[in-house]
């Protein structure tokens, strides 16, 4: 019986698993990714991180990486990948690819055709030697997608589709060497890098707890990392405890502003300061796939290396979910809300009368610039209906830019941020090509584009209590008030304007704005109601769809991470749960507050702080 062959690349090293007539090579383990890109935002949905051409137009550099096949011979070749606009384009499609075997093309043009990830036929090839080198070759710079390359040197074998099959079919292949090994054991454990997991995991340090950060991507900051280029918004350092904030001061960038240069959002900076905390071990590019859950208690945390696929098994009394989509929660099977409940839920006055799925959506920015020649751009035209009406006749595209509001924010992202990119660069292709006015843009270039889409809204946590409309408005007291909220409550929907030559497909949003005072929030807000080690803090605590509209900006959920870590302390100087410092010992939640966790007299530079 024949033995399965797997390569994958890990730095430099290769780790192999073989079967004489098969080899299947992970494309997010390339040792060399050249232009493309790491892209583990959808691994959840299609099973895999996957690499994405990401070039604006422009062919990127080549990924490559040396295999060595199980033996020479005639071997037929299958691509997992994904034709990205055939939901709104029935041709062939714009990111489009080839596969070189020692800098030969040895496939057709892959990424084009298709409806959905699925192995694609990409030829056959004789390989005469057993080292060979892999690469991807891509041809537009429009976002070609490629998962996995499969040889074998029978056609008819192929690898399942179906996303059940090909999970048992990898964990299958990877069961003798890919069981988790131990990631150590923590007094708390917080995933997401974000601000409300930063300033959590310091918060938590600072006060002598072990913490591990486990965060998906290679920077921290979230929304506010150069990936996404989110301004911090929301005020700090307000009444009752105007020390909660200080933290912030310590890693916040100097400039504010939405879809800026990279250097605007500091990001080493924000790296730099976590890693002073000698308290702290930081895991980069790993996301949590699992949560070993009994009798209401996380016991570990598994996660996986998005690009070596090793899996890491975290142990702690204590949990955080900052990932913002409650990840954590949802897997360990934590209460949760989404989209909109009707009026009649929390009398709230700005409820629908009928509850729905609309959430606020996710924001694509993008941004170009001036140069001092003339310069082109493809012809981008994919079904969506652009002309000298609908077309935005604007050089950047920041917050407005927001894409999915009626569709699941977790389980359709992919297709949420892929329309957030078809609409810039259909709109930037219309208006360098098509526009009567194009002149105007003749010098101006596409600089940037996130493939990162900025989330408002999916899963919100739910707690001992819910934060509601009225709470806010009518100010009403809490014994347990903890950090203060003053952002208006700011809840999105589609643009009209937009409505009228994309119905049902907007890509621009408006806010209706709904003033408040600065409001305390209840620290029941931040603990899971049924997962009894577990808190929150970010866009998924304890909040109803409207009053998610004022907790959700950064600076507001930096000071929820900086109350939990330090009510996670007190969790474990009394062995106590999240709910039990509520009922026990608020009295010295409280006294922390009032210290706070950051350094104190520092500046505050920020300007966007509503």
């Amino acid at each position: 019986m024949n033995r399965l062959f797997l390569i994958l690349m890990i730095g430099f090293f290769p780790f192999r698993y073989a079967q004489a007539d098969r080899l299947l090579v992970e494309a997010e383990s390339f040792a060399n990714k050249g232009g493309w890109v790491n892209d583990p935002q959808c691994m959840d949905q299609m099973g895999s991180p996957y690499l994405m051409a990401h070039g604006l137009g422009i062919p990127v550099v080549d990924a490559s990486t040396e295999v060595t096949i199980p033996s020479i011979g005639t071997y037929y070749m299958f691509v997992r990948t994904y034709n990205w606009t055939s939901p709104w384009f029935k041709g062939e499609g714009a990111g489009r690819f080839q596969l070189l075997i020692n800098g030969k093309a040895v496939s057709k043009e892959l990424g084009n055709n298709g409806t959905q990830w699925e192995w694609i036929y990409a030829g056959k090839t004789d390989l005469s030697s057993r080292v060979i080198m892999l690469s991807l070759h891509d041809l537009t710079g429009f976002n070609g997608r490629c998962d996995a390359i499969y040889f074998t040197t029978k056609v008819s074998d192929i690898p399942p589709s179906n996303l059940k099959e090909l999970n048992a079919f990898r964990k299958k292949i990877l069961k003798s060497t890919r069981k988790p090994t131990d990631g150590g054991t923590y007094d708390f454990v917080v995933t997401g890098g974000g601000i409300a997991g930063m300033c959590a995991a310091v918060s938590a340090a600072r006060a002598g707890m072990k913490v591990a950060i486990i965060q998906d991507r290679p920077a921290l900051g979230g929304n506010n990392s150069s990936e996404v280029r989110v301004h911090l918004g929301g005020r700090i350092n307000k009444d009752p405890y105007p020390a909660l904030g200080n933290m912030i001061k310590e890693f916040g960038p100097s400039r504010g502003g939405n879809a800026k240069p990279a250097e605007y959002y500091e990001d080493q900076k924000k790296m730099d300061w976590v890693l002073a905390e000698k308290n702290i071990t930081l895991f980069t590019n790993y996301r949590v796939i699992d949560a070993e859950t009994k009798d209401n208690y996380i016991h570990s945390l598994i996660a996986k290396q998005t690009e070596s696929g090793k899996e890491l098994r975290f142990k702690a009394s204590l949990f955080a979910d900052c990932t913002g989509d409650g990840n954590i929660g949802f897997l360990a099977g934590a209460d949760f809300a989404t989209g909109r409940e009707n009026k009649s839920v929390y009398n709230e006055n700005s409820a629908p009368e009928k509850a729905d799925n609309l959430t606020m959506g996710s924001s694509v920015q993008w941004y170009s610039e001036e140069e001092d020649t003339a310069s082109s751009f493809p012809m981008f035209s994919y079904g969506l209906p652009f002309n000298e009406k609908s077309a935005e006749k604007v050089v950047m595209g920041e917050w407005t830019w927001e894409t999915g509001m009626n569709l699941n924010q977790i389980d359709d992202y992919e297709r949420i941020r892929d329309y957030g990119l078809m609409v810039v660069y259909s709109n930037w292709s219309f208006l360098k090509n098509q526009y009567a006015k194009s002149a105007n843009f003749s010098k101006r270039k596409l600089s940037w584009v996130s493939y990162i889409s900025g989330k408002r809204e999916s899963r919100r946590l739910l707690g001992d209590i819910i934060l509601k409309e009225q709470d806010i408005i009518e100010q009403i007291p809490y014994e347990d008030a903890s950090f203060t909220t003053t952002w208006s409550i700011d809840l999105h929907y589609p643009d009209p304007n937009n409505s009228l030559y994309f119905q049902n497909m907007e890509f621009k949003s408006i806010a209706k704005h709904i003033q408040v005072k600065p409001y305390a929030v209840p620290y029941r807000c931040l603990y899971s109601r049924n997962i009894n080690n577990l808190f929150m803090a970010g866009r998924n605590i304890s909040v109803s769809h409207v009053a998610l509209g004022t907790v959700r900006v950064m600076r507001t959920t930096g000071m929820m991470g900086e109350v939990i870590g330090m009510a996670a302390s007190l969790c474990k100087k009394h062995k106590s749960s999240p709910r039990q410092i509520d009922q026990s010992h608020l009295h010295e939640l409280k006294r922390l507050m009032k210290e706070g966790a950051g350094v104190k007299g520092l500046p505050d530079n920020q300007q966007y702080n509503q």
